[in-house]
Protein backbone atom coordinates (compact mmCIF):
# COMPACT_ATOMS: atom_id res chain seq x y z
CA UNK A 1 0.00 0.00 0.00
CA UNK A 2 1.50 3.39 -0.99
CA UNK A 3 2.44 5.51 2.03
CA UNK A 4 1.91 9.26 2.16
CA UNK A 5 3.74 11.61 4.51
CA UNK A 6 1.82 14.83 5.20
CA UNK A 7 3.82 17.58 6.91
CA UNK A 8 2.11 20.55 8.53
CA UNK A 9 -0.75 18.23 9.48
CA UNK A 10 -2.36 20.69 11.90
CA UNK A 11 -2.63 23.57 9.43
CA UNK A 12 -5.64 24.29 7.25
CA UNK A 13 -4.65 22.00 4.38
CA UNK A 14 -3.16 19.30 6.60
CA UNK A 15 -6.34 19.21 8.69
CA UNK A 16 -8.52 18.87 5.59
CA UNK A 17 -6.29 16.03 4.35
CA UNK A 18 -6.85 14.27 7.68
CA UNK A 19 -10.63 14.61 7.23
CA UNK A 20 -10.44 13.13 3.72
CA UNK A 21 -7.92 10.35 4.46
CA UNK A 22 -10.54 7.69 5.35
CA UNK A 23 -12.06 8.15 1.86
CA UNK A 24 -8.74 6.99 0.35
CA UNK A 25 -8.37 3.51 1.89
CA UNK A 26 -5.74 2.45 -0.65
CA UNK A 27 -3.30 4.99 0.81
CA UNK A 28 -1.49 4.77 4.15
CA UNK A 29 -1.02 8.17 5.78
CA UNK A 30 1.60 9.55 8.16
CA UNK A 31 0.37 12.90 9.51
CA UNK A 32 3.20 14.87 11.08
CA UNK A 33 3.31 18.29 12.70
CA UNK A 34 6.26 20.28 14.05
CA UNK A 35 6.19 18.39 17.36
CA UNK A 36 6.41 14.95 15.72
CA UNK A 37 8.80 15.86 12.88
CA UNK A 38 10.85 19.04 12.88
CA UNK A 39 11.33 19.64 9.16
CA UNK A 40 13.78 22.49 9.83
CA UNK A 41 16.19 19.85 11.20
CA UNK A 42 17.94 18.20 8.25
CA UNK A 43 19.13 15.16 10.21
CA UNK A 44 15.66 14.55 11.71
CA UNK A 45 14.13 14.64 8.23
CA UNK A 46 16.76 12.31 6.79
CA UNK A 47 16.32 9.83 9.68
CA UNK A 48 12.52 9.80 9.37
CA UNK A 49 12.66 9.17 5.61
CA UNK A 50 15.32 6.48 6.09
CA UNK A 51 13.12 4.63 8.59
CA UNK A 52 9.71 5.07 6.92
CA UNK A 53 10.53 5.38 3.19
CA UNK A 54 7.29 7.13 2.15
CA UNK A 55 6.11 6.86 -1.45
CA UNK A 56 4.79 10.45 -1.39
CA UNK A 57 5.52 13.54 0.66
CA UNK A 58 2.88 16.28 0.64
CA UNK A 59 4.48 19.34 2.21
CA UNK A 60 1.73 21.51 3.70
CA UNK A 61 4.02 23.02 6.34
CA UNK A 62 4.84 26.71 5.98
CA UNK A 63 5.44 29.94 7.80
CA UNK A 64 2.39 31.91 6.68
CA UNK A 65 2.41 35.05 8.87
CA UNK A 66 2.90 37.29 5.83
CA UNK A 67 3.38 40.59 7.66
CA UNK A 68 5.46 39.13 10.51
CA UNK A 69 7.79 37.60 7.93
CA UNK A 70 9.05 41.10 7.12
CA UNK A 71 10.82 41.10 10.50
CA UNK A 72 11.01 37.35 11.27
CA UNK A 73 12.98 36.69 8.10
CA UNK A 74 15.07 33.83 9.48
CA UNK A 75 12.02 31.94 10.77
CA UNK A 76 10.22 32.36 7.44
CA UNK A 77 13.28 31.24 5.46
CA UNK A 78 13.84 28.20 7.71
CA UNK A 79 10.29 26.90 7.23
CA UNK A 80 9.58 28.01 3.65
CA UNK A 81 12.96 27.42 2.03
CA UNK A 82 15.54 25.45 4.07
CA UNK A 83 13.01 22.87 5.26
CA UNK A 84 11.76 22.37 1.70
CA UNK A 85 15.34 21.66 0.66
CA UNK A 86 15.70 19.03 3.41
CA UNK A 87 12.43 17.33 2.41
CA UNK A 88 13.36 17.43 -1.27
CA UNK A 89 16.82 15.99 -0.61
CA UNK A 90 15.38 13.16 1.51
CA UNK A 91 12.67 12.53 -1.10
CA UNK A 92 15.24 12.23 -3.88
CA UNK A 93 17.37 9.85 -1.81
CA UNK A 94 14.43 7.54 -0.97
CA UNK A 95 12.63 7.73 -4.34
CA UNK A 96 9.72 9.60 -2.74
CA UNK A 97 7.45 11.71 -4.98
CA UNK A 98 7.59 15.23 -3.50
CA UNK A 99 4.47 17.44 -3.70
CA UNK A 100 5.12 20.94 -2.37
CA UNK A 101 2.47 23.61 -1.79
CA UNK A 102 3.33 27.19 -2.78
CA UNK A 103 1.56 30.50 -3.19
CA UNK A 104 0.38 33.33 -5.43
CA UNK A 105 2.69 35.66 -3.46
CA UNK A 106 5.58 34.65 -5.75
CA UNK A 107 4.05 37.05 -8.33
CA UNK A 108 4.17 40.86 -8.32
CA UNK A 109 0.51 41.33 -9.24
CA UNK A 110 1.08 43.27 -12.46
CA UNK A 111 -0.64 40.65 -14.65
CA UNK A 112 -4.02 41.47 -16.18
CA UNK A 113 -4.95 37.95 -17.38
CA UNK A 114 -5.11 34.68 -15.41
CA UNK A 115 -1.52 33.69 -14.61
CA UNK A 116 0.03 30.61 -16.20
CA UNK A 117 2.70 28.47 -14.54
CA UNK A 118 5.54 29.65 -16.78
CA UNK A 119 5.08 33.37 -16.18
CA UNK A 120 8.05 35.06 -14.46
CA UNK A 121 7.97 35.26 -10.67
CA UNK A 122 8.77 38.49 -8.82
CA UNK A 123 7.73 38.42 -5.15
CA UNK A 124 6.98 41.70 -3.36
CA UNK A 125 7.46 40.44 0.20
CA UNK A 126 9.82 38.41 2.37
CA UNK A 127 7.15 35.71 2.58
CA UNK A 128 6.87 35.57 -1.21
CA UNK A 129 10.67 35.46 -1.57
CA UNK A 130 11.01 32.56 0.86
CA UNK A 131 8.27 30.64 -0.93
CA UNK A 132 9.96 31.27 -4.29
CA UNK A 133 13.21 29.88 -2.88
CA UNK A 134 11.33 26.83 -1.60
CA UNK A 135 9.96 26.19 -5.09
CA UNK A 136 13.46 26.37 -6.57
CA UNK A 137 14.88 23.96 -4.00
CA UNK A 138 12.03 21.47 -4.49
CA UNK A 139 12.39 21.39 -8.27
CA UNK A 140 16.22 21.34 -8.20
CA UNK A 141 16.92 18.87 -5.38
CA UNK A 142 14.09 16.41 -6.12
CA UNK A 143 13.73 16.14 -9.90
CA UNK A 144 10.14 15.18 -10.74
CA UNK A 145 8.77 17.21 -7.81
CA UNK A 146 5.39 18.85 -8.17
CA UNK A 147 4.91 22.41 -6.95
CA UNK A 148 1.24 23.35 -6.56
CA UNK A 149 0.69 27.07 -6.17
CA UNK A 150 -2.57 28.14 -4.56
CA UNK A 151 -4.19 31.36 -3.35
CA UNK A 152 -6.37 32.88 -0.63
CA UNK A 153 -6.71 29.62 1.30
CA UNK A 154 -9.45 29.27 3.91
CA UNK A 155 -11.04 26.43 5.88
CA UNK A 156 -13.12 25.66 8.95
CA UNK A 157 -9.73 24.87 10.55
CA UNK A 158 -7.02 27.33 11.61
CA UNK A 159 -6.92 31.09 11.13
CA UNK A 160 -8.02 32.60 7.85
CA UNK A 161 -9.90 35.46 6.20
CA UNK A 162 -13.33 33.81 6.40
CA UNK A 163 -13.12 33.15 10.14
CA UNK A 164 -11.66 36.61 10.80
CA UNK A 165 -14.51 38.24 8.87
CA UNK A 166 -17.14 36.23 10.75
CA UNK A 167 -15.60 37.29 14.07
CA UNK A 168 -15.36 40.98 13.13
CA UNK A 169 -18.85 41.04 11.58
CA UNK A 170 -20.29 39.75 14.84
CA UNK A 171 -18.73 42.69 16.73
CA UNK A 172 -19.00 45.63 14.34
CA UNK A 173 -21.77 47.43 12.45
CA UNK A 174 -19.43 48.29 9.55
CA UNK A 175 -16.24 46.85 8.12
CA UNK A 176 -13.77 48.28 5.58
CA UNK A 177 -12.20 45.79 3.15
CA UNK A 178 -9.80 46.44 0.28
CA UNK A 179 -11.33 46.25 -3.20
CA UNK A 180 -8.26 46.67 -5.43
CA UNK A 181 -6.61 43.26 -4.89
CA UNK A 182 -8.01 40.64 -7.25
CA UNK A 183 -7.64 36.90 -6.81
CA UNK A 184 -9.51 33.67 -6.20
CA UNK A 185 -10.32 32.09 -2.82
CA UNK A 186 -9.42 28.44 -2.35
CA UNK A 187 -11.32 26.17 0.03
CA UNK A 188 -8.62 23.97 1.58
CA UNK A 189 -10.94 20.94 1.42
CA UNK A 190 -11.13 21.27 -2.38
CA UNK A 191 -7.34 21.57 -2.66
CA UNK A 192 -6.90 18.55 -0.36
CA UNK A 193 -9.19 16.44 -2.54
CA UNK A 194 -7.38 17.57 -5.69
CA UNK A 195 -4.01 16.56 -4.21
CA UNK A 196 -5.22 13.10 -3.14
CA UNK A 197 -6.87 12.56 -6.53
CA UNK A 198 -3.53 13.46 -8.13
CA UNK A 199 -1.78 10.87 -5.93
CA UNK A 200 -4.27 8.21 -7.10
CA UNK A 201 -3.73 9.33 -10.69
CA UNK A 202 0.06 8.99 -10.30
CA UNK A 203 -0.43 5.53 -8.80
CA UNK A 204 -2.28 4.46 -11.95
CA UNK A 205 0.43 5.78 -14.29
CA UNK A 206 3.40 3.73 -15.39
CA UNK A 207 5.54 6.79 -16.17
CA UNK A 208 4.77 9.19 -13.37
CA UNK A 209 8.09 11.05 -13.79
CA UNK A 210 6.66 13.16 -16.63
CA UNK A 211 4.20 14.89 -14.28
CA UNK A 212 6.77 16.95 -12.38
CA UNK A 213 6.79 20.75 -12.51
CA UNK A 214 4.62 23.67 -11.42
CA UNK A 215 0.81 23.67 -11.32
CA UNK A 216 -1.76 26.32 -10.36
CA UNK A 217 -4.84 25.48 -8.32
CA UNK A 218 -7.63 27.59 -6.81
CA UNK A 219 -11.40 27.66 -6.92
CA UNK A 220 -13.10 29.23 -9.95
CA UNK A 221 -13.77 32.94 -10.38
CA UNK A 222 -12.02 36.30 -9.92
CA UNK A 223 -13.00 38.65 -7.08
CA UNK A 224 -11.61 41.26 -4.69
CA UNK A 225 -11.26 40.83 -0.93
CA UNK A 226 -14.22 43.23 -0.66
CA UNK A 227 -16.35 40.94 -2.88
CA UNK A 228 -15.30 37.98 -0.74
CA UNK A 229 -16.21 39.77 2.50
CA UNK A 230 -19.58 40.86 1.08
CA UNK A 231 -20.37 37.26 0.16
CA UNK A 232 -19.38 36.06 3.64
CA UNK A 233 -21.73 38.64 5.17
CA UNK A 234 -24.62 37.73 2.85
CA UNK A 235 -24.24 33.96 3.17
CA UNK A 236 -23.84 34.06 6.95
CA UNK A 237 -26.81 36.40 7.39
CA UNK A 238 -24.69 39.15 8.97
CA UNK A 239 -26.14 42.67 9.18
CA UNK A 240 -22.63 44.18 9.14
CA UNK A 241 -22.17 46.69 6.31
CA UNK A 242 -19.04 45.94 4.28
CA UNK A 243 -17.46 49.01 2.67
CA UNK A 244 -14.82 49.05 -0.10
CA UNK A 245 -11.51 50.86 0.46
CA UNK A 246 -8.27 51.07 -1.57
CA UNK A 247 -5.16 49.23 -0.35
CA UNK A 248 -3.55 52.63 0.27
CA UNK A 249 -6.09 53.18 3.06
CA UNK A 250 -5.02 49.96 4.80
CA UNK A 251 -1.21 49.84 4.76
CA UNK A 252 0.43 46.56 5.81
CA UNK A 253 4.12 45.71 6.45
CA UNK A 254 4.15 43.26 3.51
CA UNK A 255 3.00 44.28 0.06
CA UNK A 256 0.38 42.02 -1.56
CA UNK A 257 0.03 41.30 -5.29
CA UNK A 258 -2.79 43.41 -6.77
CA UNK A 259 -3.76 40.62 -9.19
CA UNK A 260 -3.17 36.91 -8.63
CA UNK A 261 -5.91 35.07 -10.50
CA UNK A 262 -4.57 31.72 -11.70
CA UNK A 263 -5.01 29.92 -15.01
CA UNK A 264 -5.83 26.35 -13.87
CA UNK A 265 -5.97 24.76 -17.34
CA UNK A 266 -2.79 22.71 -16.86
CA UNK A 267 -3.70 20.98 -13.58
CA UNK A 268 -7.33 20.34 -14.65
CA UNK A 269 -6.40 18.88 -18.04
CA UNK A 270 -3.42 16.86 -16.82
CA UNK A 271 -5.17 15.18 -13.89
CA UNK A 272 -8.80 15.38 -15.08
CA UNK A 273 -9.84 17.57 -12.14
CA UNK A 274 -13.13 19.43 -11.82
CA UNK A 275 -13.17 23.07 -10.77
CA UNK A 276 -15.45 24.41 -8.02
CA UNK A 277 -17.04 27.87 -8.09
CA UNK A 278 -15.77 29.93 -5.14
CA UNK A 279 -19.35 30.76 -4.10
CA UNK A 280 -20.31 27.07 -3.76
CA UNK A 281 -17.17 26.24 -1.79
CA UNK A 282 -17.64 29.23 0.52
CA UNK A 283 -21.22 28.08 1.24
CA UNK A 284 -19.93 24.59 2.07
CA UNK A 285 -17.27 25.96 4.41
CA UNK A 286 -19.70 28.28 6.22
CA UNK A 287 -22.02 25.31 6.86
CA UNK A 288 -19.04 23.36 8.18
CA UNK A 289 -18.09 26.22 10.54
CA UNK A 290 -21.72 26.42 11.71
CA UNK A 291 -21.75 22.68 12.47
CA UNK A 292 -18.48 22.90 14.39
CA UNK A 293 -19.79 25.82 16.49
CA UNK A 294 -22.99 23.91 17.23
CA UNK A 295 -21.08 20.97 18.75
Amino acid sequence: MPSVLVTGSRGQLGSELQVLAPLYPTLQFHFMDSSSLNITDASAVEAWFEENKPDYCINCAAYTAVDKAETETEKAFAANASAVGYLATASAKQGTRFIHISTDYVFDGTATQPIKEDQPVKPLSVYGSTKQRGEELALTLAPGSMVIRTSWVYSSFGNNFVKTMLRLMADRPTLNVVNDQMGTPTYAADLAKAILDIVLFLESEKDESKYGGIYHYSNEGAISWFDFAKAIATMSGSKCEVKPIPSSAYPTPAKRPAYSVFDKTKIKNTFHLTGFAWQDSLQTCLLQIQQLLAK
